[in-house]
């Protein structure tokens, strides 16, 4: 299984910036898929998930403001980051039962 980020870069505070998360593997429709964000100096934590019949949950601190969702028929996972805010600097990761992508960094500057 191999999972890829991509989308992540600078931003400045109040902006918006989209993550996607590839995946090859079978079944993937099947599975339940969450982003985690790890920050500077900070313990990996969990940011959002979506369920293979597509509910969703996330962290308080980005509710209102990211969306988690799905392409099945493209294996990929997606995750659309608005107003964000400095905090949010971190490294984010895909992930997919107990398989990791590789992180893509994104930078809120003030």
């Amino acid at each position: 299984v191999q999972l890829q980020a991509f989308g992540g870069g600078l931003v400045q505070a109040g902006g918006s910036l989209n993550l996607s998360c590839t995946a090859s593997v079978s079944g993937f429709r099947f599975n339940s898929l969450r982003w985690f964000r790890q920050a500077p100096g900070k313990q990996r934590e969990w940011v959002a998930t979506i369920t293979s019949v597509g509910t969703t949950a996330y962290v308080d601190s980005v509710k209102g403001r990211f969306t988690i969702s799905r392409d099945n028929a493209k294996n990929t996972l997606y995750l659309q980051m608005a107003s964000l805010k400095p905090e949010d600097t971190a490294v984010y990761y895909c992930n997919l039962m107990t398989f990791w992508g590789q992180g893509t960094l994104v930078t809120v500057s003030t």
